[in-house]
């Protein structure tokens, strides 16, 4: 089982200053402790009730972020869980993805979604289509990227995007290209087009066991349908772990054990206490090690 670490909160001790100090600090550790990716958030609002915290709170883009982690690691995996397919324009996007897997050599992601908070993107301005288009436009997207990434330079036009004569110049490190991971349980059209599409889901733990179950065996399904080997989607999941709450390490190897039975290969946490550094250090005494055998 591959451990990864989602950063959602920039809310620390000392304020704006602090930030880029305490995420330095985070970064290189989770490094050092073994995390297999780094993952921030694609929001320009916080999630109301994150942490307790509220939607004014800080928040950082998630690209000029990753582009930062990058320059402070050398091992762990980049993305975005997950990019709002509203925000960018899709060609501008492709170029972010190939810039970061360029710099970072080779350890990109591109996590993309539907995206969900309306709220969020009427505050700033930006179009918040029907669920219909949101889902038409992650299709244009995931499309693009495929045709993009098949060599030096494409023409595409979808429902709702056009690219005459996109590059793809530098292209990326990753062979063959960025790893695509596409987020959420939505049974007719998400797991359809992770199957179609993707080479990794994400699926958050907040669903319940039942429903993150019941989430695989609808994406084997279209799987089967389209042909495409089950096996070759990594499976991927995010939840929280609060070491200075609730949660143990016991709870936690628990928790994972119970993940990969269920077929999961990556599970991906957040921490609320994450700044205070300590629950890192557990991980990489207790938890990576253990995990690693699962």
């Amino acid at each position: 089982m591959r451990i990864g670490l989602q950063i959602p909160s920039f809310k620390y001790p000392g304020g704006a200053a602090a930030i880029r100090p305490t995420l330095k600090e985070v970064v290189t550790t989770a490094e050092e402790a073994g995390f297999y990716s780094l993952w921030v958030m694609d929001h320009y609002y916080q999630i109301k009730g994150l942490f307790g915290e509220a939607h004014t709170d800080p928040m950082l883009e998630a690209y000029t972020t990753l582009g930062y982690f990058a320059g402070l690691t050398e091992k762990a995996y980049l993305g975005v869980l997950v990019t709002g397919v509203i925000y960018r324009h899709p060609s501008v996007l492709m170029k972010m993805v190939n810039t970061l897997d360029v710099l970072s050599g080779g350890r990109a992601y591109l996590g993309i979604g539907a995206a969900w908070y309306e709220e969020e993107a009427r505050g700033y301005g930006i179009p918040y289509p029907s669920t219909v288009e949101r889902f038409e436009q992650l299709e244009d997207t995931l499309k693009l990227a495929k045709a993009l990434w098949a060599g030096d330079e494409t023409s595409f036009a979808g429902k709702h995007f056009s690219a005459p004569a996109i590059t793809n110049n530098p292209r990326p490190l990753s062979q063959p290209h960025p790893h695509l991971m596409i987020g959420g349980t939505g049974p007719n059209k998400t797991l359809r087009m992770v199957a179609q599409y993707a080479d990794a889901c994400n699926i958050g733990d907040w669903v319940g066991k039942e429903n993150m179950q019941n989430a695989l065996d609808m994406l084997k399904k279209h799987c089967d349908t389209l042909g495409r080997d089950y096996a070759t989607v990594e499976k991927t999941c995010l939840g929280t772990v609060h070491l200075s709450g609730k949660d143990t390490v016991d709870s936690v190897l628990r928790r994972l054990e119970e993940l990969s039975g269920m077929g999961f290969s990556h599970a991906i946490f957040n921490m609320p206490d994450v700044f205070q550094i300590t629950p890192l250090q557990t991980f990489a005494k207790e938890i990576i090690p253990a995990a690693a055998g699962l």
